[in-house]
Order: structure tokens, then sequence, then C-alpha cells
């Protein structure tokens, strides 16, 4: 049995601490709790984003993968260039020649690669008549003609080629004036 001796003995001491101005910081007092539509309308901002991040990013890989499209059929265009420029030569050497049957094979091939070259889209660059164009021609010659307009193209010695937008070879050319 236990006698108020007892608890006399026994001291039972509870501290507790009052907080002053000191003690009292913004780290102890508890912050209030963002509400349910704080945190709605944060995720809700973070997947706008990451949706334009990824929207942007699919723009970002198709532009670049038709550039390098665009790019790839310019290079193997370039190097079938040379073998139609010769194709072109043989044809002009076999010019006076009508019923030569290598001219008319010559022709054949040549008439193959203009529609090869129109299904991929490859256009040749207009020259004789039009006008004088940096962008699309490189001019190596010069006439002096008065029946004729000013940076008018007279001859086109080598054609020249385009795809889309880009150009694969500039058209060397005659210009007049």
């Amino acid at each position: 049995m236990s006698t108020n001796n007892d608890l006399d003995k026994e001291k039972i001491t509870v501290e507790e601490e009052i907080p002053t101005e000191e003690t009292v910081s913004e780290e102890t007092v508890p912050k209030e709790q963002p509400s349910c539509e704080d945190i709605k309308a944060e995720y809700e901002d973070k997947l706008m984003r990451l949706a334009a991040e990824y929207d942007n990013f699919r723009k970002r890989t198709i532009k670049e993968r038709e550039m390098i499209a665009t790019a790839s059929v310019g290079d193997a265009v370039m190097h079938l260039l040379p073998a139609i420029d010769n194709l072109s030569r043989a044809i002009s050497a076999l010019e006076a020649e009508e019923d030569n049957p290598a001219k008319q094979g010559f022709l054949l091939i040549a008439r193959q690669f203009d529609e090869a070259f129109a299904n991929i889209g490859i256009e040749k660059i207009p020259a004789v008549g039009a006008q004088f164009d940096p962008n699309l021609h490189n001019a190596v010659m010069h006439v002096d003609d008065e029946t004729l307009g000013e940076n008018v193209i007279v001859e086109e010695l080598m054609p020249g080629y385009k795809y889309k937008d880009k150009v694969i070879r500039h058209s060397m050319v005659k210009v007049a004036n």
C-alpha cells in the first residue's frame, strides 16, 4: 500500500517549456497544408508544361528528320549528275544523226532519268529566257545583246536541279547585258 509519504519521496517533475519569442521560429510553427485545389492546380500546371515540352520535342524531331531526308536525296542526286551530264553530251554529239539506234537508246535513258527525278520530287531549274537569280543560277559567261532585256539568261551550259526548296546544283548559264 502506498502512503502519502511514498508520494512525497517520489517527486514527479513535469517540465513544461513555455514558448518565448526567442524559442519560437518559423520552423517550429506548423505550416498550413496546401488544399486539394492547390495541389490539383500544381499538377495540372506540371502536366501542361510536360505536354508542351513533348510537343516541341516531337516537332523538332520531325523537322530534323525532314532535313536529313532532304540532304540524303541531294547527296544521292549529286552522285548521279555527272553520269546524266555525260549522257546529255553523248546525245548532243549524235545530234545530226536521226536514225542512230544509240541516240534513240540514249534519249530513252535520259527520259527515264527525268521521270525518276520527277517521281522523287527533283525539278530542273528553269534557265533559258528566265531572269537571272544568283540563288538558282551561276553566271559563267556574259554577252551584250540589245534585243534582249537585262539579266536575261541566253543559254544554259549545264542544267541545275533542286529538291523541294534546296538547290542541289546551280544552273551554269550565259547572261545577256
